[in-house]
């Protein structure tokens, strides 16, 4: 059977991926044709367009890319009306996803959600257009299931975390192996994950960077994205003893004593690391004023939203400066404070459901094109 799927980001290049390798054990002849990355590429396949000139962060980049934007809309509807796929598979990226969806639902086309848009943060109006063009969602979070099917009344199924697979499925380096790779002394690791876009990562990094000197007993080490080359982040790599780590970030979070993290996947693959973190954000001015009108969480890191309680400190925006960055940094490299976030840590885990989630994904979606 010919699946298209659309993955607009790196945690959705990831997903994709594992999501496809399960197909092909379901279905061995299945044919796939994706909008996503050098992961979902090397399980087999023909990319159509890669995630890294789709990713547009914040309200303002979007108004400034809109043109690329639509163009890439119209792309996307020439391309599955050429290919004729058994069925749609949307991963996550709701603003490009929904779109597409209430186009291929019109033609006859099957649409199948996998990772639902987050919806239940903001602009929950999109239930009314889920409704009517998705077949069938298939949710990661726990708290998702009671929110389609007791506020809205939608059907679900709750698959699981797709990241608990990813993780069990990541075979350890030996450390020794890694330090000598990477160049890397005795000292314990603080890992830097400042996300994957490059506006993200500029915004982070010089802030991340600050509070290196104070802290000498440890050695600090960037993650970088897959979707960037190693030479952009040259520029911020000018404080010594500070490395960068390239498409390692599994390897690296496994190493580490403690971590900086933008708010995103990132949080919770870092706290299914069992690695204590500070999660920081800092987006545009305007963009900032207006997400915080029109978001509706008490929290924006995943940890915190699934477990309903601060596991983890996020400083944002204002917040998000040396002086606390300093202050967070020295609480969770604290025996006590490490000992609490690591019992959170494992309920955490409980919450999301174990093992499995891209092989029920995939058995689910098989079954009904069937």
């Amino acid at each position: 059977m010919k699946y298209y799927l659309i993955a607009g980001e790196a945690s959705g290049d990831l997903h994709g991926a594992n999501l496809m390798k399960s197909i092909l054990i379901e279905d061995p002849q299945a044919d796939f044709r994706f909008w996503g990355g050098d992961l979902m590429q090397a399980v087999g396949g023909s990319i159509v367009k890669h995630y890294r000139d789709l990713a547009f962060m914040g309200f303002i980049e979007v108004i400034l890319n809109l043109f690329t934007i639509l163009k890439n809309i119209k792309t996307c509807k020439q391309d599955i009306l050429e290919y004729q796929p058994d069925v749609i598979v949307f991963i996550d990226y709701p603003g490009f996803n929904l779109r597409i969806a209430e186009w291929a639902k019109e033609r006859g086309f099957k649409t199948h959600y996998y990772i639902s848009p987050q919806i239940w943060a903001w602009k929950e109006g999109r239930i009314k257009t889920i409704k009517q063009c998705i077949d069938m969602m298939y949710v990661i979070l726990p708290f998702e299931k009671s929110f389609y099917e007791d506020k809205h009344e939608f059907p679900v199924q709750f698959v699981g975390h797709p990241l608990i697979d990813a993780i069990a499925d990541h075979k350890q380096i030996m450390p020794e192996a890694f330090k000598e790779k990477h160049n890397l002394d005795d000292r314990p690791i603080i890992a830097i994950l400042p996300g994957s876009r490059k506006q993200e990562i500029r915004k982070m990094l010089e802030v991340m960077l600050t509070v290196v000197d104070d802290f000498p007993d440890y050695q600090f080490v960037i993650a970088g994205a897959p979707s960037q080359d190693a030479s952009f982040y040259t520029p911020f790599i000018k404080k010594q003893g500070v490395n960068l780590v390239m498409n390692q970030t599994y390897d690296l979070l496994s190493l580490s004593n403690a971590a900086l993290v933008t708010s995103g996947t990132a949080t919770l693959e870092t706290a299914l690391f069992k690695i204590p973190e500070v999660v920081c954000y800092k987006g545009s001015y305007i963009s900032y004023q207006i997400a915080k009108r029109v978001i509706n969480l008490d929290y924006i890191s995943l940890v915190n939203l699934i477990m309903d309680k601060p596991v983890v400190t996020e400083l944002i925006q204002g917040d998000f400066n040396t002086k606390k960055l300093k202050e967070e940094l020295t609480e969770i490299i604290d025996d006590y404070k490490r000992a609490v976030m690591f019992l959170d840590y494992y309920d955490l885990e409980k919450k999301l459901g174990g093992k499995g989630a891209s092989e029920k994904t995939a058995k689910l979606i098989i079954e009904s094109i069937k």
